[in-house]
């Protein structure tokens, strides 16, 4: 999630593993601690533009090297604070703090090695968005309350309702997972892959993308927490095969490589727009639920096959694109 909630997180989890005179402290160490794991974004490579994207969420999430980041954290703090506390219990309330990092983003869509090495699977389990403010607030309040009343018994109720908050996060999934099947069974087609994601910010519009037969079809579906559920039916796009839309590139070139990259970390679901056949798009997002707009994808040179593919983004924060999503968001009808 964003780098705020981490933090957060990582400061509530350390003040509720805190005594009463150490809640402070721990909330800064925890804080610290909670924001390290993301440190991977800063793994990057003029000569190599995908390697930002698949190094993040990599192994500084995974589960098996939290005792390894929180040590690091530690020791960083260490020069600064040795003198206020022990470093046993630094390396506590650093552990505390880094321990969820992975898991947190692992209930996001964009994918996460929460395994790794044991397992190079992205693991996403698409219960919440990467920024929700409703889950940032709770913790928020929580590490606040415990920072101002020296006790960690807030830090605990608010891990408690950010639990509750997630919980019911993945119960909005599996009904916006239902509704998709029951939409693609309607419309006769039997899903041969389906992933469906909440939108930003909400657990309420919810982004589905299912495959039929080649094609990746997107809609939006609006599971209300006091009405009926609504669908907003969207596009289609044909699924990316490379055999068959790249035949002439070399399986052994650097494009190829950068291909099979970017479709690992797209969980498989690329197209090519027809207006752009240079430009191989990640299906699960969009600025809108409806469309098969890239929010990115890469650009791809065939003339070039040696040379890597570049990262682009296509963010649109248009008014037009802002009164569209909230129609969407409120259940309105779109026109």
């Amino acid at each position: 999630m964003d780098l705020l909630t981490q933090g957060l997180l990582g400061a509530t989890m350390a003040q509720a593993g805190a005594k009463k005179d150490e809640t402070r402290l721990a909330a800064g160490i925890g804080f610290f601690s909670g924001l390290l794991a993301d440190a991977d974004i800063l793994i990057q490579s003029s000569n190599d533009p995908l390697l930002t994207i698949e190094f993040h969420r990599h192994f500084t999430h995974s589960i098996f090297f939290v005792p390894f980041g929180a040590l690091i954290a530690a020791l960083i703090l260490w020069p600064f604070i040795r003198k206020r506390i022990a470093f046993k219990r630094l390396y506590i309330f650093a552990l505390l703090g880094y321990c969820l990092s992975g898991v947190l983003d692992a209930f996001t869509s964009y994918g996460t090695h929460l395994f790794w090495p044991i397992s190079e699977a992205r693991v996403a389990f698409n219960a919440i968005s990467v920024i929700d403010p409703v889950f940032t607030f709770i913790l928020l309040i929580a590490m606040i309350i415990a920072f101002k009343k020296y006790t960690m018994t807030a830090a605990r109720v608010g891990l408690l309702l950010a639990g509750i908050y997630m919980s019911f996060g993945l119960l909005q999934h599996h009904r916006a997972e239902t509704i998709a099947e029951t939409l693609a069974n309607d419309r006769g087609h039997t899903i041969e892959q389906l992933l469906v994601k909440p939108t930003l910010a909400n657990l309420v519009l919810w982004r589905s993308i299912y495959e039929v037969d080649g094609r990746l079809y997107v809609d939006a579906i609006r599971v209300g927490l006091f009405s009926e559920p609504k669908v907003y039916a969207g596009e289609s796009i044909e699924k990316f095969v490379l055999e068959r839309d790249m035949p002439e590139l070399p399986t052994t070139s650097v494009l190829a490589a950068d291909i099979s990259r970017f479709t690992n970390f797209s969980a498989g679901l690329v197209g090519i727009q027809p207006e752009a056949p240079n430009i191989l798009v990640d299906v699960r997002y969009s600025n809108l639920p409806i469309t098969a707009s890239p929010l990115w994808g890469i650009e791809m040179d065939r003339t070039q096959p040696d040379q890597h593919a570049n990262y682009m983004l296509y963010r649109d924060a248009s008014k037009e694109t802002r009164q569209k999503f909230l129609t969407l968001l409120l259940g309105k009808e779109i026109s």
